[in-house]
């Protein structure tokens, strides 16, 4: 896990290097374009799989890890990246590329025919969807069987998270349907690093939580964060 978070904390530097690169690239053509946005989307797709993983093991953790849903979670996960890989490396053409129209820019930008880029966004806001729906369950059946402070903030983090990654989702979905390129490009990424951000952010907080906990009720258990789970006070 702690070399998850570190991949996950400090890959976005490089994914916004290679962002800025694209956007600026001198003496680019269509098949270089297409070289460099399907680096730059394999980055991004890797930044929001490693996000994900924190919170879909915490959504595990949430359901007193039942296999059933792991392994319906697991599915589903495995159907979003493969649709998502094929929508992005495999529908896309290299005539979907143009230089950007402001002068003295030269960088790739994805023409208005490369619309159905949109749909990797909509599967992962009906993915993020069901997480959120999964926790709040969860919390709603649980909340005054377990209150310990570790609980209470897991729950926040994952409705906080699952949230943002969905707004995030449907604005990207409506973004390349209505605008402009240049305003798709930009929330793409903005998402990818803001996902980032937060999950790694969340998971320190987690940890910190676990380690210094505060106040005599507190049901914490000092243990890894991949094998965090919660005592039942009531037993």
């Amino acid at each position: 896990m702690k070399a998850l978070y570190i991949v996950t904390r400090y890959l976005p530097f490089i994914f916004l290097a290679m962002d800025i690169y694209l956007y600026f690239a001198p003496n680019v053509n269509p098949g270089k374009c297409r070289v460099l946005e399907n680096i730059q989307s394999g980055l991004g797709t890797v930044l929001v799989i490693f996000s994900e993983y924190f919170f879909v093991s915490r959504t595990y953790v949430l359901w007193n890890k039942n296999r059933i849903l792991l392994a319906a979670i697991a599915c589903t996960s495995f159907i979003v990246i493969v649709a998502t890989f094929g929508i992005v490396f495999v529908t896309d053409v290299p005539a979907a590329y143009a230089t950007s129209t402001i002068p003295g820019i030269t960088g790739c930008y994805q023409s208005p025919s490369s619309y159905q880029l949109f749909i990797p966004f909509l599967l992962l806001s009906l993915f993020e969807m069901g997480l959120l729906i999964l926790t709040l369950i969860h919390a709603i059946q649980s909340w005054w069987e377990n209150q310990s402070r570790l609980y209470v903030l897991l729950v926040n983090h994952n409705i906080s998270y699952y949230a943002c990654g969905f707004l995030f989702s449907v604005t990207n979905i409506i973004t390349p349907l209505l605008l402009q390129d240049s305003y798709q490009t930009i929330l793409n990424s903005v998402q990818f690093i803001m996902l980032a951000i937060l999950a790694t952010r969340m998971h320190l907080h987690l940890w910190q939580a676990n380690r210094h906990p505060h106040g005599s009720t507190s049901l914490l258990v000092h243990i890894p964060m991949s094998d965090i789970s919660f005592a039942n006070p009531t037993e």
